[in-house]
């Protein structure tokens, strides 16, 4: 995520050929929060580029009702792919380990 927030950064892993190695992690990953992330960092390298003033992402000011609707947002995505999570595991029969915190 660093390498992507500035015009520069993006620019050099879009080069590299970073989004060819995220479809294909994307392919066969199966653990949900890694998915998830795999699909924010490619909407960044294929999405179009920010406008001006917004070169550098971690310099952006967002308004403060927008930030609190993206988090609304990624709770409910979090709590999706938890409900998905949980229905493949009965699926399957089993339960997550007591060791593994749950969200």
């Amino acid at each position: 995520w660093q390498l992507t927030a500035t015009k520069a950064g993006r620019h050099i892993v879009r080069e590299k050929g970073t989004y060819l190695i995220l479809r294909e992690l994307h392919r066969w990953e199966q653990e949900p929060d890694v998915l998830a992330a795999c699909e924010k960092l490619i909407q960044v390298l294929i999405g179009d580029e920010p406008g001006p003033g917004m070169e550098n992402l971690l310099e952006v000011n967002v308004p403060e009702e927008v930030e609190q609707e993206l988090q609304r947002l990624d709770r409910e995505e979090e709590e999706q792919r938890r409900r998905e999570q949980e229905e493949q595991q009965e699926a399957r029969g089993s339960t997550p380990c007591p060791e593994e915190p749950s969200r």
